[in-house]
């Protein structure tokens, strides 16, 4: 099985930082794209941030110059660095991951089950 494990979120001012940690376990040969994805209450989910296995980065305009990913491929592991935290930012983040796992397999995206961000005015 493979488990996608999200950690980090919490309640902060804005203005403030928070750092989510993502961990897959599991039976994996190699994940791919890593991504964080956000779901505010009312609203679709969103892209918020992806990094390649080679570590090319993508970002929505809205957290472009605020968030950073980043990746450890060797503890399978992604990153969020939030700075400069606005109300807007409010959601439920969640990460997923590309993964085969075996050498052969179809890359299957797995989905963590999401830490809530809370950012208060």
């Amino acid at each position: 099985q493979v488990q996608l494990v999200e950690s980090g979120g919490g309640l902060v001012q804005a203005g403030g930082s928070l750092r989510l940690s993502c961990a897959a376990s599991g039976s994996i040969f190699r994940v791919d794209d890593m991504a964080w994805y956000r779901q505010a209450p009312g609203k679709q989910r969103e892209l918020v941030a992806l990094i390649t296995r080679g570590g090319n980065t993508n970002y929505a305009e809205t957290v472009k110059g605020r968030f950073t990913i980043s990746r450890d491929n060797a503890k399978k592991t992604v990153i969020l660095q939030m700075n400069s935290l606005k109300p807007e930012d409010t959601a439920v983040y969640f990460c997923n991951g590309d993964v085969a796992r075996t050498p052969n397999s179809v890359v299957i995206k797995y989905w963590g089950q999401g830490t809530q961000v809370t950012v208060s005015s």
